[in-house]
């Protein structure tokens, strides 16, 4: 499969409904300052205390709510419509902005669940429900955060879990095109500085618990901020062997050896997030490009190594919908 049609975008749904609002088991990133921090997920986040940890709880709702809006008709749309109107409420998203003015706070999700939630509130927005004027405080919270944080990080960070820059940055300036103008300026500023004389790109991915391509999602960023002739060119420099498929790493999907180990799962992540990546860049330089036709079909043995075993194991199931949904949603 290739495309989203309505029997897998009910299947997404099912799967992400069945572990949205599942507190355990969880894995905080929560630091204790005393006995009294000591505090069971749900108290803790009302809202993303589910999918085993709160970032995949965020995108796990950005899944959703984007599968409610392309199948409205369907049952499992239903669903999430009256889940969103008990979960996304002011009251609750005040507790959630409670918690990260929390001194030890300050690190908490960077820059990986900022960008999500940043997501999670453009897509509650394109519904005409109170969802994305709810989370609007939070979206701005997290929005300020990178406003601060990014004069402060000379350099990016380049491995393929969740601390990647360019990933972040790209959910991030999606966000600020529409709702923040002045943060999408300074983040084309900063990925500009980071990675515009980037040239030779040698791609020694993945390492062992990487669901992002270091590489891949850097030309992935270069592509929203340059047009097109510009693109090219960086790109062609950046990897200048891309038509005859090297480096073969970003050719060949990766084998994922043991699904219920958390870590070595995340390459199901990385075999799906490689397919979106190499979609949205192919569309970015155009079909007579002479990397466009062998990125497509790498793209496509990426999806395939990967979405049959989206459900195979929750160290998996928890959040890997998501990454096949933008997979599947890129224009090929």
């Amino acid at each position: 499969m290739t495309r989203l049609d309505a029997e897998t975008a009910a299947r997404f749904a099912r799967l992400t409904l069945s572990h949205l609002d599942q507190e355990y088991p969880h894995k905080l990133d929560h630091v204790l300052t005393g006995d009294e921090d000591a505090l069971p997920p749900r108290a803790l986040h009302p809202i993303f205390h589910g999918s085993f940890d709160w970032h995949s709880c965020v995108h796990g709702w950005w899944q959703v709510l984007t599968l409610s809006r392309l199948y409205p008709d369907l049952p499992e749309a239903a669903d999430v419509r009256a889940r969103a109107d008990a979960m996304l409420t002011p009251d609750l998203v005040a507790q959630e902005c409670a918690y990260l003015d929390r001194p030890s706070s300050a690190g908490f999700e960077r820059p990986y669940g900022w960008a999500w939630l940043l997501a999670l509130h453009g897509e509650a927005m394109r519904h005409n429900a109170p969802w994305g004027p709810a989370l609007t405080p939070l979206a701005e919270a997290f929005a300020e955060r990178f406003r601060t944080f990014l004069p402060k990080q000379t350099y990016p960070i380049r491995t393929g879990t969740h601390f990647n820059s360019a990933f972040a940055l790209t959910l991030a300036h999606d966000w600020a095109q529409a709702y923040d103008p002045a943060l999408a300026d300074q983040i084309a500023h900063t990925a500009q500085g980071w990675f515009a004389e980037d040239r030779g790109c040698q791609a020694w991915e993945p390492g062992g618990d990487e669901f992002l391509s270091s590489a891949l999602c850097e030309a992935l960023l270069m592509s929203r901020l340059l047009d097109r002739e510009s693109f090219t060119r960086w790109f062609d420099a950046f990897l200048p062997e891309a038509a005859a498929g090297a480096p073969a790493t970003l050719f060949t999907p990766v084998t994922v050896s043991d699904r219920s180990d958390g870590k070595i799962a995340h390459l199901d992540g990385l075999n799906l997030s490689r397919a979106w990546c190499w979609r949205e860049i192919v569309a970015a330089l155009g079909d007579g490009h002479r990397a466009a036709a062998p990125a497509r079909e790498t793209a496509r043995h990426h999806v395939a190594a990967s979405l049959p075993h989206i459900d195979d194991d929750y160290m998996g199931t928890h959040w890997l919908a998501s990454f096949a949904l933008l997979a599947l949603l890129a224009t090929e």
